[in-house]
C-alpha cells in the first residue's frame, strides 16, 4: 500500500490523555516495534522522527534493540546506496 492512511481520534480524547498527534504516532510506533511488527527504520518512519531520535525514545522507555532480518536487509540497502 502506498500513500498515507488517516485515523480519526476525537480531540477530547487526545486532550484527556494529554497527548498530541505526534505523541500518539510515537507511542504506536514504539508499540509496533516492541511487538516486532515494524523494524527500527520503519518504526522511526512511522513516528516521523529520525532513527537516532527513535532510538533515544526507546532508550528512555528501556526498550532494547531488535535486529532481525528486515533490519539487516534495510542496512544492506542503505550501504548499497552509499556505495553508488
Amino acid at each position: 500500500m502506498n500513500g498515507t492512511v488517516s485515523l480519526d481520534i476525537p480531540a477530547d480524547a487526545l486532550a484527556s490523555a494529554r497527548m498530541t498527534l505526534e505523541d500518539v504516532r510515537l507511542e504506536l510506533a514504539i508499540l509496533l516495534f516492541r511487538l516486532d511488527r515494524l523494524s527500527l527504520g520503519k518504526a522511526a518512519e512511522f513516528a516521523m522522527v529520525s532513527v537516532g531520535e527513535f532510538q533515544s525514545q526507546l532508550a528512555t522507555r528501556k526498550v532494547g534493540p531488535h535486529y532481525g532480518v528486515d533490519d539487516a536487509l534495510e542496512d544492506a540497502d542503505a550501504l548499497a546506496k552509499l556505495a553508488r
